[in-house]
């Protein structure tokens, strides 16, 4: 089965299981006050079912659009714009007669549903597998660092001792850390035996994003070529994968993070890197022609195992609840962090769309890899369904708190107006990043 396939299904399945709890989260409470609910659909339903079947006064189907999906409750402004509805007398049945705070509950159902899906997924996930790290000499050739950090003090090679004066659960973690928590020293230890503590700056996680290379931190080994992209400028250059890469630019390479380092620094006239590398015992050089691209289109595999050696820890239930607990919050602490990047020009073109996430799969079918994804979409459907965005959960519970707090309601006319807004920036936005998408795929 190809890569592709298999992560498309897993994000079919993924995407499916979590709509259908997110409108359960919206349709229960709905039900519970006394609400018509005319539809419950997972995917859209533009002119055309895929499958739909009546039950009591609901509608249940699934639509051929895989945008999302939807729950249509009665008196209710949503994106099925339906005014013809609204234009009658308020029933007793309608999401327009309940008082302000079931309205409200009904609205935040999904986004509640969202988060507590993804931490009891977390919960099991540490329950049945419980959790890797490494620490210290596990990282049998220390970590390698990004121009920006060795500005600041740090080292190729070096070891990570503490961060904040506290040592991390998973030293592999610092290169996140580093990008979406508040870190205000770090202590490492040189490859020479000696000690640093080094004062990072506020603006370190824009410094490493502003770079193009991160993460800034990460554990290196000694490398072979795995394979070459098809297709890429490797590949054009005429590199096997049987190649062995002795330098780019006057670098010499020896671990798969001086790779990464010398495309980014050790270019000639910052649009061409000269690689050269042993060939059937022949030193060779080329030329590749970057312009704007930190890529070039090889995979690599470490020449020897385990050079990152990962402890193993069991958790009981119990203990599982309060990990998972925490790597929830933290899941979305993190996601909320980096949004910040995503308002800058560099940001903006790193958005990504259904590809982007189907990205987040692996290419072979793994459970707990499937789960974690999974857990991690999860809250961030959360996240951006409450955003105070009309058309969104979070629109409608924006005017419902205006509602609760001034003690009029929004009329008709301006929830239309303002629902037909949200929904054109959604497709905007939706178009705008899957067309980064089809832009990464045809040019990077």
């Amino acid at each position: 089965m190809s890569p592709f396939f298999v992560k498309a299904v897993q994000l079919l399945l993924s995407l499916s299981f979590l709509i259908i709890l997110h409108e359960l989260g919206h349709f229960i409470p709905a039900k519970l006050f006394k609400t018509r609910v005319e539809k419950f659909y997972l995917f859209f339903d533009v002119k055309y079912s895929l499958f739909k079947k009546k039950i009591g006064e609901t509608v249940y189907g699934i639509g051929w659009l895989p945008l999302g999906g939807y729950v249509k409750i009665a008196g209710m402004m949503d994106e099925s714009m339906d005014k013809e509805q609204l234009a009658k007398p308020p029933q007793p049945w309608e999401f327009r007669s309940k008082p302000a705070w079931q309205r409200l509950i009904i609205m935040i159902g999904g986004v509640t549903v969202n988060i507590i899906l993804g931490v009891l997924i977390y919960i099991c996930i540490i329950a049945v597998w419980g959790q890797n790290y490494a620490k210290g000499d596990d990282i049998k050739y220390g970590f390698g660092v990004s121009k920006t950090l060795e500005d600041l003090g740090f080292r190729q090679g070096d070891l990570l001792v503490t961060v904040n004066g506290e040592e991390l659960f998973d030293d592999t973690d610092i290169g996140h850390h580093l990008m979406m928590r508040s870190i205000q020293t770090v202590t490492v230890k040189h490859s020479d035996g000696t000690q640093e503590t080094i004062n990072i700056p506020d603006n370190i996680g824009s410094k490493i994003f502003e770079s193009g290379h991160y993460p800034a931190m990460s554990p290196r080994f000694p490398f072979v070529l795995d394979s070459i992209v098809e297709g890429s400028i490797a590949e054009k250059a005429g590199l096997l994968k049987s190649d062995k890469v002795l330098k780019i630019g006057n670098r010499p390479i020896k671990y798969q993070t001086d790779f990464t380092y010398a495309l980014h620094n050790n270019r000639r006239n910052d649009s061409t890197a000269v690689i050269t590398y042993e060939r059937n015992g022949n030193l060779k050089q080329v030329e590749l022609s970057l312009a704007s691209k930190k890529t070039i289109g090889v995979h690599m595999v470490a020449s020897e195992k385990n050079p990152v050696k990962f402890n193993h820890i069991d958790y009981s239930f119990g203990e599982s609840i309060s990990k998972g607990l925490s790597l929830g919050y933290w899941t979305l602490h993190d996601y909320v962090a980096q949004f910040k990047y995503v308002f800058t020009k560099k940001g903006a073109s790193q958005v990504g769309g259904f590809a982007a996430i189907g990205g987040l799969f692996p290419d072979t079918w793994d459970w707990k890899a499937f789960w974690g994804t999974t857990a991690f979409i999860s809250i961030i459907l959360a996240f951006m369904n409450i955003l105070p965005i009309p058309a969104l959960d979070g629109g409608h519970v924006m005017f419902l708190l205006y509602e609760i707090i001034s003690g009029r309601k929004p009329n008709d006319k301006f929830m239309e107006y303002a629902q037909l807004t949200g929904f054109i920036l959604l497709i905007s936005l939706l178009l705008f990043a899957n067309g980064n998408d089809v832009y990464r795929w045809l040019f990077e």
